[in-house]
């Protein structure tokens, strides 16, 4: 499956912006390079979440698995150019699944564990998958139960894999445990005649306009920035990364994955988020580089004995992002530990700025400001800015902005960005400008003496940051409409100190009707429409109607004031 342009193809090869590379030709360089070196670490609390020990392997562990799980899958008639669905939580299984779909030539479709039917439905049918691979259980949600539900909605969905003890593994689907242990295919080499242009995975965004779009990507899209973060961190070989996000997302595949492979080091994972396992695995497994969303910042400065045993000396830096990040935190935490803060943002999409200490020594500044990456005249030493070029853009003249104080529209185009939405050329067509910059949706402005910053100023695009997730409050309005009885819907985001954003749902009932509690409404959304937690409104206000622009659109400034002013109130009913 190849779906970028020949002429861009030809044109990122031939100046040398794309790798001549694929995933398995870099695992299998590794794995004869350093056989005996630690590859991966489960999370330690595996056997409470997914019921099995947690394992160590090493590259040559590793590669062995891959080997006999490509030639597994191959033997149960998996192709190049099918899509599985990946529905994992982090473990050892999941990249090794990743690698043995990257060598058969098989598109990997990774979704977030939060999935419920509605969401993976959807995924699948979008995809045209041919199967789904999942846990039997992640916590306490049955997984596998959830997979035949998708099967029955889903003819086109041919296999079923699970993870997890045999017992649990449904009839008719396909046992991965069992499928890993088998030792008749343990030297399988299966030559799929892949190669850095063909599509590798199908990620997902948070569709902002309705419904989440895909993204796919190729080998060479993905290892293009190959050794944009461990550059960027100054990474050793053999550098040890504790992963605290699902490995499904693109943040995830660019901070975490490819600085591994990058260092040929050890990944360790962690799943779900837990503050004292975290820190754990921070003290025990000399960790040089991880990322912490803001809230686990918030918590760490609050209460610094928790990193009491941890080698500062070893961690090399923190990335942090998703959501703004205060100056004081990140001067607080350089203080007390004596560990940099890389404040980062970027996009599925492949948009990216950093804003590292080489770059802005200032942690002050660093909180707030990101260099002008891929603008003449200016030079950083931020990888990623070799890989693109930026502009603002005034959304309602599509003039560009090169003065101060004046938000526009963050537009990028380069060897980094993706090609498109999966089987959505309307969407496509409208993600990108005349001149072929990618509209990120996101406003920023110039800053500095030399306007040499951006300083984020807010979005266009209607979505809510929840704990690092992109939630779009067009498809949970939709979802809360399917309530009898509601007129009209608002969805909005609401401050959360941990979490960034919470997600609040403005409701007005039509006549004759009462309105739900927020349980009641919260229960119907989970048990009848079967939506991730996440997506579940945290916060009900009803009212008498929707205040409206002028152009009759719903006035979302408005509500969000009046929900802001109302907090202390806790309008949740």
């Amino acid at each position: 499956m190849i779906l970028s342009s020949g002429q861009r193809i030809a044109a990122m090869h031939g100046s040398g912006a794309w790798p001549d590379l694929t995933f398995d030709r870099l695992l299998r360089g590794i794995v004869d390079s350093h056989p005996e070196r630690e590859a991966i670490v489960d999370p330690p609390n595996r056997q409470q979440v997914l019921g099995s020990p947690a394992r160590r392997l090493t590259w040559a562990e590793f590669g062995r698995a891959v080997d006999v799980l490509s030639g597994q899958l191959s033997a149960c008639g998996l192709r190049k150019d099918d899509v599985v669905v990946v529905q994992l939580a982090n473990s050892w299984e999941l990249v090794a699944l990743y690698f043995a779909c990257f060598r058969l030539g098989v598109v990997v479709s990774p979704v977030a564990a939060q999935y419920r039917d509605h969401e993976l439905i959807y995924v699948v049918q979008c995809t045209g998958a041919k199967a789904l691979v999942t846990n039997a259980r992640i916590g306490a949600h049955a997984h596998a139960a959830m997979a035949l539900r998708v099967q029955q909605q889903c003819p086109g969905l041919s296999w079923l894999f699970v993870l997890g003890a045999s017992a649990d593994v449904p009839a008719g689907a396909f046992d991965l445990a069992a499928m890993l242990a088998a030792p008749s295919v343990a030297a399988a080499i299966v030559e799929a005649g892949v190669g850095p242009d063909d599509v590798v995975t199908i990620i997902w965004t948070s569709g902002s306009e309705g419904r989440p779009k895909g993204i796919h990507r190729s080998h060479a899209l993905w290892l293009v920035q190959l050794n944009t973060v461990a550059d960027a961190f100054g990474l050793p070989d053999g550098a040890r990364l504790l992963n605290g996000r699902p490995l499904v997302n693109h943040g995830a595949m660019i901070g975490t994955l490819l600085p591994w492979l990058s260092r040929a080091g050890t990944i360790v994972l962690h799943h779900p988020f837990a503050l004292d396992t975290y820190v754990q695995q921070l003290r025990d497994e000399r960790i040089d580089f991880t990322s912490m969303a803001p809230a686990i910042l918030v918590s760490l400065v609050s209460e610094p004995e928790l990193l009491d045993g941890v080698d500062f000396t070893r961690l090399r830096g923190v990335s942090s992002g998703s959501a703004p990040l205060s100056p004081t935190l990140i001067q607080e935490f350089e203080r007390r530990f004596g560990v940099r803060v890389f404040n980062l943002y970027g996009s599925s999409e492949g948009a990216s700025l950093g804003s590292s200490p080489s770059d802005v020594p200032d942690p002050v500044l660093r909180a707030t400001l990101f260099p002008r990456l891929g603008v003449p005249g200016y030079d950083w030493s931020y990888p990623s800015g070799r890989l693109q070029e930026t502009r603002l853009v005034d959304p309602d003249s599509a003039q560009q902005i090169d003065a101060a104080g004046r938000p526009g529209e963050l537009r990028v185009r380069g060897p980094i960005i993706f090609d498109g939405y999966f089987n959505d050329p309307e969407a496509t067509r409208a993600a990108f400008d005349d001149q072929g910059f990618y509209r990120t949706g996101d406003l920023f402005e110039l800053a500095g003496e030399r306007l040499e910053y951006y300083r984020y100023v807010g979005r266009c695009k209607d979505i809510i940051v929840r704990g690092g997730y992109n939630i779009s409050a067009m498809e949970v309005e939709n979802l809360v409409a399917t309530y009898p009885g509601i007129k009209e819907v608002a969805v909005i985001g609401f401050a959360d100190e941990r979490l960034g954003e919470r997600v609040c749902a403005v409701i007005a009932m039509r006549d004759g009707h009462d309105a739900p509690s927020l349980d009641r409404l919260v229960g119907f959304l989970r048990n009848e429409q079967r939506v991730a937690a996440l997506k579940l409104p945290e916060k009900l206000v009803v009212v008498d109607a929707l205040p409206r622009n002028a152009n009759t659109k719903v006035d979302k400034p408005r509500l969000r004031k009046t929900l802001h002013a109302s907090q202390d109130g806790n309008p949740a009913g």
